[in-house]
């Protein structure tokens, strides 16, 4: 579906302040939880779906940090019937004692305070991904009802709120030989536009967090529905060297030892600059960094590096991947050089050359993370780099030594890459060159806007000459560009970076987008704010539309964080009886549709045949047939339409429907995009014969 944005006015009696004034009593002062309510999306993204599974990930993470602590080795999650969610973890127990600055127990000092909790003094969390404190705090705010019940001094505590207000004291309600903390809590179904929880979603993250988390249980029940009750245990004594496994259970590894390493460091420096200076006005950070590195190649062009900061998932990296990254580089090519695989002659291997058909996991435990936006997306702690680096380094190389066929393997690909680097980078020129050659490095095919603003241009990629055609005669020439695409592109995910700038058609898309590519590529020099995939709504188009995301997921990954990725839905039929018709975009619409329109001519019918009745003049003879004559048209392509519809149904922004791409979980969509382009035909052919069955429209 497309994505919809609404928003809503909230309007409050207010005492309108006299023209320009701006004194104590214009500040407001959200107390408690306050804010919370007021900005829910700043604290857990949004109010969607993926804020409401981030409620959850909130309390599981405090269950995660207690295991990390070395304190809990369980933690148990539990759907309920109600939309009611039970988090159980066996750790220590949230303490209940009174706060001596609160004055209130400090169980409900944490659920009801911001910034409130063990991991910003001294004792509570050595390492811990709730960096802000607010996590539980959140939940509590958002829920209708939450639960703590706490295990621990012998007794079990507990603790009631409604909306984040408690509705008595902390109370002891029985003896335990348990430590722990259960959270049973039911969101607010005001706030969350979806309440219900996506199985495959869960289990995908509390995998991953298993992985991350080496020798903790996790156990998921889904209790929801009594015909339908499913549960899942993870537990990997491996850590991150079975997830990068895992990773690879669909390629072909290039050498059989999956490198590891785990080792806690202090940083001798504090720092991001070659020259080892330290960074001015911040001391040396004594707490050492545990650094946790797994990786394995495979026969893949692209690289799979995931990195990690105290469990939390770093899409941008940081400083970790930095280390990590400049150590592969270094060590590889000074150990290509000892063994007189790389001669004085040849260049040494770029970082590119190293890391193609790496699959990786980064992972490091830093007392006081510094990420750098409410995301979490980077780790800018610069004491983290000398920390990778220095442990990377070292067993990396003993690696080398220890495994000379693995080393041999290593080495050989990233040789061989080297080469198609150099080819790719000949052909990348060339197609510059004639892109100059050309005038503004267009391509003929391309019916460009006459708009040079890129905040309101649209790029619509079709298939064929035909829809081509339709597309250009009904589109709004000032801010809409049209690019027709000549049969099926090339599937990059069997190709290298030089055989992909050979294909003509993804050539000439490389030029309209002007951002280059690769190592060259800059998202300011994007042309179009909008890159619209349009293709027909049958199998061929669905096929079309899949090599091209593919080739946007493998080589233009920024297009889609930033938010320029989309694609269109024409619609299936045109429902017409008479002057009223309607386009529909699914079979279900198509039914209801034309039940509506069928009730709706009855309904004329009738009112006409009652009134000649009335008159003394009617015949009853075919009044059945009257009702029917509704003119169903399927449309097979775009090109099927005329340059109007077309205009009216797919490309007009005030009524058209689209669908913006995103990525919600990188790991889960590398396994797909392997999985259905990528050279390996069994997990293919796995997928087809598990899905067949689903398929309720197949268009052959």
């Amino acid at each position: 579906m497309a994505k919809k944005i609404v928003k809503k006015a909230v309007v409050k009696k207010t005492v309108k302040p006299k023209s320009g004034e701006y004194k104590a009593a214009q500040i407001t002062v959200l107390e408690g939880l306050e804010p919370v309510k007021r900005r829910p999306g700043m604290y857990i993204g949004s109010t969607g779906s993926s804020g409401l599974h981030h409620m959850l990930w909130e309390v599981v993470d405090n269950g995660i940090d207690e295991a990390m602590a070395g304190f809990a080795n369980l933690i148990v999650i539990t759907l309920l019937p109600d939309r009611l969610v039970e988090v159980f973890d066996n750790g220590r127990g949230i303490p209940v004692d009174i706060h001596k600055q609160m004055k209130v127990s400090a169980l409900e000092v944490v659920m009801t305070k911001l910034h409130a909790g063990g991991k910003f003094g001294q004792g509570g969390y050595k390492v811990s991904g709730g960096l802000h404190g607010v996590g539980v705090s959140v939940v509590n705010a958002l829920s209708i009802y939450l639960k703590a019940e706490i295990y621990r001094d012998g007794k079990i505590w507990v603790q009631e709120y409604s909306l984040g207000k408690p509705k008595k004291k902390v109370r002891s309600v029985g003896k335990t030989k348990l430590n722990g903390t259960k959270i049973i809590f039911q969101p607010d179904e005001k706030v969350f536009g979806t309440m219900g929880y996506d199985w495959q979603t869960i289990i995908d993250h509390l995998r991953q967090q298993a992985y991350l988390t080496k020798g903790v249980k996790i156990k998921v029940y889904d209790e929801r529905k009594k015909d339908d009750r499913k549960s899942y245990e993870f537990y990997f004594e491996g850590g991150i060297k079975s997830y990068v496994v895992h990773l690879n259970h669909n390629n072909i590894a290039k050498h059989g030892n999956v490198f590891y390493v785990e080792k806690s460091t202090v940083p001798e420096k504090n720092n991001n600059h070659d020259n080892g200076e330290q960074d001015e006005g911040r001391p040396l950070d004594k707490n050492p960094v545990q650094v946790e590195i797994a990786f394995q190649y495979v026969d893949e062009y692209k690289e799979t590096v995931y990195a990690f900061a105290n469990n939390i998932f770093n899409p941008e990296g940081g400083m970790h991947l930095v280390g990590f990254r400049t150590a592969l580089t270094r060590v590889l090519n000074n150990y290509a050089r000892t063994q007189a695989i790389l001669k004085k002659k040849d260049e040494n291997l770029s970082g590119e050359d190293v890391r193609e058909g790496l699959t990786a996991v980064v992972s490091v435990k830093v007392s006081e993370p510094q990420f750098e936006g409410q995301t979490k997306a980077k780790l800018g702690n610069p004491e983290v780099r000398a920390a990778v680096d220095s442990v990377f380094s070292t067993a990396l190389l003993i690696y080398l030594e220890e495994h000379p066929r693995d080393a041999e393997a290593i080495i050989g690909k990233c040789l061989l890459t080297a080469q198609a680097r150099r080819a790719a980078k000949t052909a990348r020129e060339a197609i510059i060159r004639k892109g100059a050659l050309e005038g503004m490095t267009l391509p003929g095919k391309l019916a460009d806007c006459s708009s040079r603003d890129a905040e309101k241009s649209e790029l619509f990629i079709c298939e064929g000459d035909s829809a081509g055609g339709s597309s250009k005669q009904g589109r709004d020439r000032e801010t809409q560009a049209i690019l027709p695409l000549r049969g099926k592109i090339l599937n990059v995910e069997k190709a290298r970076l030089d055989k992909m700038l050979a294909n003509n058609e993804i050539k000439s898309l490389v030029i309209a987008l002007g951002t280059n590519i690769g190592e060259q590529f800059e998202l300011d020099k994007l042309r179009y704010n909008k890159i619209i995939i349009m293709t027909d709504a049958d199998v061929d188009g669905s096929h079309i539309r899949t090599l091209l995301l593919t080739f946007f997921y493998r080589y233009f990954p920024e297009l889609i964080r930033a938010g320029h990725i989309y694609i269109a839905h024409p619609p299936l039929y045109k429902l017409q009886k008479g002057k009223d018709f309607k386009y529909v975009y699914t079979d279900e619409e198509k039914e209801k549709a034309l039940a509506e329109m069928m009730r709706k001519a009855l309904k004329q019918t009738n009112e006409s045949f009652n009134e000649k009745a009335r008159a003394g003049e009617a015949d009853t003879t075919g009044v059945g047939e009257q009702v029917a004559g509704v003119n169903i048209q399927r449309y097979k392509g775009l090109g099927e339409m005329n340059p109007n519809e077309l205009w009216e149904t797919t490309m007009d922004p005030v009524r058209r429907l689209m669908s913006q791409v995103i990525i919600e979980q990188v790991e889960k969509t590398d396994e797909v995009f392997e999985m259905l382009m990528g050279a390996d035909v069994l997990p293919r052919k796995r997928f087809i014969q598990t899905h067949a069955k689903d398929v309720k429209n197949l268009d052959v």
